[in-house]
């Protein structure tokens, strides 16, 4: 082969080559995280509210898939805006999960945030709160 015909091949090659890896698209993945909400009706707490002192209240939370599987649900509370310690870490799978915790609030006036993770297989989280004015 003559020299310039291998540069020419060469370069026609690396050309190519370009082309094609600009051309290509990686599909990205769009980290959708679970579904999460509070369950709402008779004797649930759904949102923020003012509650009693020893008040006893009922959260629930709803959980579904949406694009991987569910792997663990946490539930924290922090007092009067302090740091927060874990109440309950919960494997989980499947496809829907709904939990239910009775909270008795303390005996002192302040507030209580109470704080629902969960975590799918990619690691995507969805975390919602409540937050209990207790007077």
């Amino acid at each position: 082969m003559v020299p310039g015909r291998i540069f020419r091949t060469g370069l026609l090659v690396m050309a190519t080559s370009l082309v094609l890896i600009i051309g290509c698209k990686k599909e990205n993945d769009p980290r959708v995280p679970p579904a999460m909400a509070f369950k709402t009706g008779a004797g649930y707490t759904s949102a923020d509210d003012t509650v009693g002192m020893q008040d006893t209240v009922l959260i629930g939370v709803v959980i579904d898939k949406t694009e991987d599987p569910l792997t663990s649900l946490n539930e924290s509370r922090a007092y009067d805006g302090g740091g927060s310690t874990t109440l309950e870490n919960i494997p989980i799978s499947g496809t829907h999960f709904e939990h239910d915790h009775s909270v008795i609030t303390r005996a002192q006036a302040g507030t209580e945030r109470y704080t629902f993770s969960v975590i799918d297989r990619d690691g995507n989280i969805t975390t919602n709160n409540i937050l209990l004015t207790v007077q």
